[in-house]
């Protein structure tokens, strides 16, 4: 007889272990970008606006970083289960070079075309000039930032997730402290306003890649990644790097398109739906920290379990995962809706931006239900599980056949803000129904580690299957 709830206390215990300094790290990055929104929430809307829109662009290689992160983070799991140590190095290796690529390819593109692309999603002259002075420099942070991904991700592979939650920290008290200093001109520096709080996070970003690059090559005593790590090539484990990290890096393009798709279609409103579009979304941000470094977790266990080749205890721990995070869900939401006023009053916006950031906090209180569920059940549970594809799969149709089409058809009828906005989040409740179909079927635990000889450990747990390794 199945159980819907594991009693394997290890699951709870690595939960834990995991999730609570993966969230604080997460909470720590969200604080830097809310200091900097409440500090420039005091120059106006303009300033908000501009910096929504050049901070879309850092969400765009976060995403794009964040598939070469879940490649490591998979393939790095899946064989910490096996306890193969050499592999997970190298993959680390393939990763940091991808990742030294990207971050150089949007330095030097942005930094260059800072007014252009801005201009693609706003054309009020106030955002556009504050959005530009914004990216402008905090392009040069982009480099920094991927190799910092990196190396956290690496360490989280092998269960290591309390160094990035410190090295936040010291990333957070940086930031806000010379934000203090550029942005209103303090200690003698010139008021500096959005290009302030960009030069505050340049600086911030290179302090976290500092920290984390010599934690890892000189603290660090489990996995022991050296430098020359970096010289070495192993095809085998590249192609399947590309082969499994393409759909992931595919998957977060396709939400980067859709976070851009979202900011022009808002931002054909006007700036005060831009603005309100910037507050609920840095409180969707806050909620969202809890879940998403329970969602992590889930990932790495789930990874570790079936690399390990654990299929039914996998299969435990899915049912659990599913009523743990609907549970998340609803107390989630009640938060959005109880916050809400409270939240909108620490911005010094417009009255219009805050009606319009009351109705969207409105539409997330419903949708983060949806959001918990199926983002822990599709990233924590079908994607580490090992089948990658159908997440970017799922994805795709749903941001380029329902929510991008559905917007945009919405603001040609003339549709008030808040039904844009709903449309463009509706995927949240839809994707739901399809996650707890894939999850109960059970045919996504797929082991992609490889043997000493090169030879792949091609296994999938299908619906019924008995586990044939012992548990011990």
């Amino acid at each position: 007889m199945k159980r819907l709830i594991t009693g394997d206390k290890s699951f709870y215990k690595s939960l834990v272990f995991l999730a609570i300094p993966i969230a604080l790290q997460n909470l720590i990055t969200f604080a830097v970008g809310f200091a900097d929104n409440v500090m420039i929430g005091a120059l106006g809307d303009a300033a908000v606006s501009g910096v929504y829109v050049g901070g879309q662009i850092q969400a765009v290689l976060q995403m794009v970083i964040g598939g070469i992160e879940g490649a490591i983070m998979i393939l790095g799991a899946q064989y910490w289960g096996r306890k193969d140590l050499e592999s997970i190095r190298k993959v680390t290796a393939i990763g940091l070079r991808f990742a030294m690529i990207v971050g150089l390819i949007f330095t030097i593109v942005f930094s260059l075309f800072a007014e252009p692309v801005v201009h693609l999603f706003t054309s009020d002259p106030d955002a556009v000039r504050e959005g530009t002075f914004y990216l402008r420099i905090v392009a040069f942070s982009y480099i920094f930032f991927s190799i910092s991904e990196v190396m956290i991700a690496s360490m989280r592979s092998v269960e290591t997730a309390q160094i990035g939650m410190y090295i936040s920290i010291i990333a957070l008290v940086v930031n806000i402290s010379l934000n203090w200093v550029f942005i209103f001109g303090h200690l003698g520096a010139p008021a500096m306003g959005c290009a302030g709080a960009a030069i505050a996070t340049v600086i911030s970003r290179i302090v976290e890649m500092t920290c984390s690059v010599l934690y890892v090559l000189l603290r660090d005593k489990k996995l022991n990644f050296r430098l020359s790590e970096l010289k070495n090539r192993d095809k085998l484990l590249t192609r399947d790097f590309i082969r499994y990290g393409l759909p992931l890096m595919g998957g977060n393009i396709v939400w980067a398109i859709n976070m851009l798709a979202n900011t022009k279609i808002l931002g054909l409103y006007n700036a005060s739906v831009l603005t309100a579009a910037s507050v609920a979304g840095t409180l969707n941000n806050m909620l969202y920290i809890c879940m998403n470094g329970m969602s992590s977790a889930v990932g790495v266990i789930t990874s570790k379990t079936v690399g390990a080749g654990l299929y039914e205890k996998e299969k435990e721990y899915a049912y659990t995962v599913q009523i743990l995070f609907l549970g998340v869900g609803l107390l989630t939401g009640l938060v959005a809706h109880l916050v809400r006023d409270p939240f909108i009053s620490l911005y010094g916006i417009s009255s219009q931006a805050q009606t319009y950031s009351r109705q969207f906090i409105n539409v997330l209180s419903i949708t983060m239900i949806g959001s918990c569920y199926q983002a822990a059940a599709l990233f924590g549970l079908v994607k580490s599980g090992g089948d990658i594809s159908f997440v970017f799969k799922n994805d795709t149709i749903f941001v380029f056949l329902v929510v991008i089409p559905s917007a945009i058809i919405a603001y040609l009828l003339k549709a008030p803000a808040w039904v844009t906005f709903a449309c463009l989040k509706c995927d949240q409740i839809l994707k739901c129904f399809v996650a707890v179909v894939k999850i109960n079927r059970f045919n996504w635990m797929k082991n992609l580690t490889r043997d000493k000889d090169g030879k792949e450990n091609v296994a999938v747990a299908a619906a019924g299957e008995t586990e044939e390794q012992s548990e011990g």
